[in-house]
């Protein structure tokens, strides 16, 4: 049975609706309930080939978002093209739509999920759906449906049809009072947003649908995630994504956090490998649900001074967001990825100094691209 089939008219009314006067958009949730959404029996992407038979059939939703495209082709390469639905409640751009198979998903509609899980065949689901930390703080009703209803949705629909779960956590996940250098996978969290409570939440609810059902709930802590193919989403590390927009633009870049401010950061390649790799290990390698990983650590300070090696003229100031920087001061600086490293081998590709390198090659070229169009 799901957790939750119904909600009020009133909760329905209420996400529609911010949860401050600050004007922050964010992206449109429908409640949960009976969908006319059908997925077409006849859709192409049911169509698998029998050499592919024996791959997972993977289901990715909030695909949309800053991981979920990139992930979405390197399991494509690994698994085959048809074998990997990304999904989403917003339309695709043309490069996405016709990479591979999309379709519409609502996490909140738990009669529609069910649907695609059984209509595709599916048997690995990467949970994405999620609010940030910047923007769940400003409407925090719409956070707490879409990261923990969401969630619960999710679970059940993994739980019945015995899939292997994978859902993101979060350096937002610890708190003021966590151990912040290094942080351990097991420690004392208490965060103080709802961004990172409702992680904590899917964690040991994770944990606990894994003891309690035999889910195979699979979950890492990312730190800050830098990638050159995304705009900011709304995250407080997304000062680190802005810096080689602004660099390349403009040669001026605002910062909202104070230059020695500590955090823990990778790139997206590394982030994905992560994933993968986590994901394919054999069950009896985990030693537990839940694992941070980590690739390096820097400040705002620290990130300018290797992005000036590459574009000398940056100037860089910093007007300080109270709210990002009060959430950042309560995250960790350091994490201790030391199991990972034991249990299934994790092992980081980047260093600050290649991730800039990388940033400013991939950047670089798209903007020469559209000098030249």
């Amino acid at each position: 049975m799901p957790i939750v089939r119904n909600v009020s008219r009133a909760v329905s009314q209420l996400l529609q609706s911010s949860g401050c006067g600050c004007g922050i958009s964010v992206v449109p949730v429908r409640c949960i309930g009976v969908s006319p959404r059908q997925v077409a029996s006849d859709a192409s992407f049911h169509s698998v080939s029998f050499s592919e038979s024996d791959h997972p059939r993977v289901l990715i939703t909030g695909g949309l978002g800053q991981l979920g495209v990139g992930l979405a082709k390197l399991l494509r390469r690994r698994f085959g093209k048809s074998n990997v639905i990304l999904s989403d409640i917003r339309k695709p751009a043309d490069n996405v739509f016709y990479s591979g198979p999309f379709i519409y998903a609502d996490i909140l509609d738990y009669k529609n999920l069910r649907e695609i899980v059984v209509n595709n065949r599916i048997t690995w689901l990467f949970h994405y759906s999620a609010l940030l930390s910047a923007v769940g703080e400003a409407n925090v009703p719409l956070a707490r449906a879409v990261n923990i209803t969401g969630l619960h949705n999710v679970l059940d629909i993994a739980a019945e049809h015995n899939l292997r779960l994978f859902v993101p956590s979060t350096i937002g996940a610890f708190g003021p009072t966590s151990p912040r250098d290094p942080t351990p996978d097991l420690c004392i969290q208490r965060p103080r947003t709802i961004y990172g409570v409702s992680k904590v939440h899917a964690e040991l609810m994770g944990e606990y649908y894994h003891y309690r059902y035999g889910l195979d709930f699979r979950c890492l802590r990312y730190p800050g995630i830098i990638s050159a193919d995304s705009q900011p989403g709304g995250g407080t590390t997304d000062y680190a994504v802005q810096i080689f927009h602004d660099a390349i633009k403009t040669g001026k870049f605002q910062c909202n956090l104070k230059p020695d401010t500590r955090l823990p950061m990778m790139y997206i390649d590394d982030c994905l490998k992560a994933t993968l790799e986590v994901m394919e290990a054999p069950a009896e390698a985990l030693s537990m649900r839940t694992y941070n990983i980590s690739a390096m650590s820097f400040t705002p300070e620290e990130l300018a001074q290797e992005v000036q090696k590459h574009v000398s003229e940056l100037q860089v100031t910093y007007n300080v967001d109270e709210v990002r920087q009060a959430i950042a001061d309560s995250w960790p600086m350091n994490f201790d990825d030391r199991n990972a490293r034991r249990d299934w081998g994790w092992k980081h590709d980047y260093d600050l100094p290649e991730l800039v390198t990388t940033m400013f090659s991939f950047l670089g070229s798209e903007s020469r691209i559209a000098q030249a169009n």
